[in-house]
């Protein structure tokens, strides 16, 4: 007896449609959007554009808070209300809840640009609104879930809207030198939240990617490292510069001694892993720079902030941004060319950035180039990640 065989081509997969409840499932979606976009436009104002940034929060004073609490912190809470819900079980921050937030998010970025005291005030109440609804959500969260690990996140966002609400202060009486004491405590507050995230994940994406790699899990280093930069924070609104220099010193002493625990050269070919160990590299490195700068060692009064700022924190997000998206929307953890292209650009600004802190004939156009890399990189995870983020997980 006969039988015949028929084969079927294959159907091809027709993409998910936009879903706004989908867009509004997990925090990492509409803020990994927002905050990359506002990467991109923000550094594009402030190179190719300053004479529109006026008002209250003007010009440096704008570029520096809206790169710190704009966009990294604003990826930063992207990622801890995601990662909330793997700690706890519940999901801090969803539905109309999340869409408030984004609401507040949007009307602090729009208000700090238009100027206008009236403006601005309006801008400072919505964004400190957004640090506290996340809080609050955080809170809720690790407490119900009684989560003990992570009690002391919810007051890290606290500690993050608090150095927010004093720079805003500071920018409103125009205190320069209270302005640039203030953000510093925001980027160490910021630097307290990278290094507990980092000192998690990293090791943890490393065992799962790699076959056969143990790394210690440096939990005494790291609540030895956390605790100093905690006090480095308060030495730091205390004015008492040598006891900062010690411990953000060893903060990030610390940070480099685990980049070595972690086995660096096993990670090497994998792309979505080596960008993490650059970016927590770059962080120690800066978290040492501020240290000798605090004991009064002479360098670029812009190298220590940009070393943490771009070499730490930004390098760290182009390589969260990707690897966490892909993991969340359920794509294989693998990166293609525009998501390399997006590292190698962000790279390539920050050592330009870095470049035109020395004085010389090619500072303006090292500070140009970087501004272009920068958006470039921006760009491309936009176009790469965008459909998806809107999208359903597959």
């Amino acid at each position: 007896m006969n039988h015949t065989i028929k084969f079927k081509k294959p159907t091809q997969l027709t993409p998910l449609a936009p879903s706004l409840s989908a867009f509004l499932e997990l925090a990492f979606r509409p803020l990994y959007l927002g905050g990359a976009t506002w990467a991109l436009i923000a550094i594009g104002l402030w190179i190719y554009a300053p004479q529109v940034l006026s008002g209250p929060l003007a010009g440096l004073a704008w570029h520096a808070h809206e790169m710190l609490w704009g966009f990294v912190a604003t990826i930063a809470v992207a990622f801890l209300m995601t990662a909330g819900a793997n700690w706890t079980g519940i999901n801090p921050l969803k539905g109309s809840a999340l869409a408030v937030a984004c609401v507040l998010w949007l009307i602090a970025r729009v208000g700090f640009l238009a100027g206008g005291n009236g403006l601005f005030q309006v801008a400072a109440a919505a964004e400190l609104g957004f640090f506290l609804l996340a809080a609050v959500a955080m809170m809720r969260a690790v407490y119900q879930a009684k989560n003990a690990r992570n009690y002391a996140v919810p007051w890290l966002l606290v500690g993050l809207g608090a150095a927010d609400a004093l720079y805003l202060l500071a920018a409103r009486d125009g205190d320069y030198a209270l302005l640039m004491q203030r953000f510093n405590a925001g980027l160490l507050v910021m630097a307290l939240i990278a290094l507990l995230i980092a000192r998690r994940v990293i090791p943890f994406f490393a065992m799962r990617a790699v076959t056969g790699l143990t790394i210690p899990a440096q939990t005494r280093t790291g609540q030895v490292q956390l605790a100093a930069c905690a006090a480095g924070v308060i030495f730091l609104l205390a004015s008492v510069p040598m006891l900062t220099a010690i411990a953000l010193g060893l903060a990030g002493m610390l940070a480099l001694w685990q980049v070595v625990t972690w086995k660096p050269y096993a990670v090497r070919s994998n792309p979505l892993l080596w960008i993490l160990y650059a970016g927590y590299t770059g962080l120690g490195i800066g978290l040492l720079l501020t240290a000798l700068k605090a004991a009064g060692v002479t360098m670029p009064p812009a190298l220590p902030v940009h070393m943490i700022a771009m070499a730490g924190f930004s390098v760290l997000i182009i390589g969260m941004l990707t690897r966490t998206a892909l993991g969340h929307l359920g794509k294989p953890l693998a990166t293609d060319r525009s998501m390399r292209a997006s590292y190698l650009l962000v790279l390539i600004a920050v050592a330009l950035r870095l470049t035109a802190l020395a004085p010389t004939v090619f500072t303006l156009l090292a500070l140009q180039l970087s501004a272009a890399a920068w958006m470039a990189a921006f760009a491309l995870y936009l176009w790469r990640f965008a459909p998806l983020l809107i999208r359903p997980r597959t």
